[in-house]
């Protein structure tokens, strides 16, 4: 039986395609993508930027703030971290 090539291109529920696309190209993540673009057909694109980025930059965060998240992402070595590693680490 032959085997079925993989189609990366959006499904039928993608209501905007080619913002889909564009975030894909970007190296964001197929549920990502398809949840922002989707959201975007909704609603002006202007209020999906404005909701989004209401989270403080992590060099606001602390050091236990950002072993938290660390840990809650499984990052190895993190407590021997200086700030600047464990930030570096959360953006990879």
């Amino acid at each position: 039986m032959a085997e079925k090539k993989k189609d990366d291109r959006p499904g039928s529920s993608i209501k905007d395609p080619e913002m889909y696309e564009a975030l894909r190209e970007e190296g964001m993540s197929k549920a990502k993508a398809a949840a922002i673009s989707n959201e975007a057909a909704r609603t002006s694109r202007e209020e999906v930027a404005r909701r989004g980025g209401e989270s403080e930059a992590y060099e606001e965060w602390t050091v236990e703030e950002l072993r938290r998240r660390a840990a809650e992402l499984e990052i190895e070595g993190r407590s021997s971290m200086t700030k600047d590693e464990l930030v570096a680490a959360l953006r990879e």
